[in-house]
């Protein structure tokens, strides 16, 4: 099948390939092997994306995080709601496999929502929403009768800080309680990715830098951060990355490149 995705939906293809790559590997990360037969059936060149063997294991490392966070979060709640905001090509729900008790959404453009239902089976208790995630109209389709997690993998750094503060705030008003979880970049990793983003794709795409994961909270008091996890300190990346970020890590700017943020809301205790 033939996938023509423009913009910042093109990148769904950068980690859907790095997943794809890494299920090919030995040992695998992920072990993602719906990734491997997307990437099988998508007409496509891959190879002009800039995604290698040695590179798909930190995208596969990012993954593993949230789908851990993931399962965490449904331990503690087996009837929940989980909304991924920008999923792209991802197949969360598949690797996560929640129990009969969890509804989940997978949000995303029209256009990549269309491209999934190609690649992907239905499955029960399980919807698409054809949605930017900035849009408010998700909301109004997802049920706020539940604790609910957000998932904002690889989602943040594509925003304007204003629609990243205003999305949080949708999320904090429309669900009683929950947890959101994502990734950002600081100055010096916008940078960086945008340089390669416009090396592949003609334009820098990325729009919002975070120095401090305090922003968000001090932005929304409904927000409380109980995680902040640099991207490099994953023991799951390749022994390269960790021995580089070992070197790197009284710096800052190469430390705090990317991080994981976990932040809850509602009700505590």
């Amino acid at each position: 099948m033939k996938v023509r995705l423009a913009g910042s939906m093109e990148t769904a293809l950068i980690t859907l390939y790095g997943k794809a790559l890494d299920a090919g590997m030995t040992p695998s990360l992920l072990h993602d092997t719906m990734a491997a037969q997307a990437v099988e059936r998508i007409d496509y060149d891959f190879g002009r994306i800039g995604m290698t063997p040695r590179l798909a294991p930190n995208v596969a490392a990012r993954s593993l995080h949230f789908d851990g966070w993931a399962r965490e979060f449904l331990a503690r709640h087996e009837q929940a709601t989980v909304v991924h905001l920008g999923a792209g090509l991802d197949t969360r729900v598949w690797r996560v496999d929640p129990g009969p008790g969890v509804r989940w959404y997978d949000v995303d453009y029209p256009e990549v929502v269309a491209v999934r239902r190609q690649l992907y089976p239905e499955r029960e208790n399980y919807q698409l929403i054809g949605c930017s995630a900035t849009a408010p109209e998700w909301l109004a389709q997802v049920p706020a009768d539940r604790p609910t997690l957000v998932l904002g993998e690889g989602l943040l750094m594509y925003l304007e800080p204003a629609q990243g503060h205003e999305l949080l705030r949708r999320i904090t008003d429309r669900f009683p309680s929950g947890v959101f979880a994502g990734d950002t970049h600081n100055r010096l990793a916008v940078r960086m990715v945008n340089r390669n983003l416009a090396r592949t794709f003609g334009a820098p795409l990325l729009r919002w830098a975070i120095e401090d994961p305090h922003e968000l909270e001090r932005a929304n008091p409904a927000l409380r951060l109980t995680d902040a996890v640099s991207a490099l300190s994953s023991p799951s990346l390749p022994r390269a990355t960790r021995i580089l970020a070992t070197l790197t890590r009284p710096v800052r700017a190469v430390r705090d490149l990317g991080m994981y943020l976990r932040l809850e809301f509602g009700p505590q205790g």
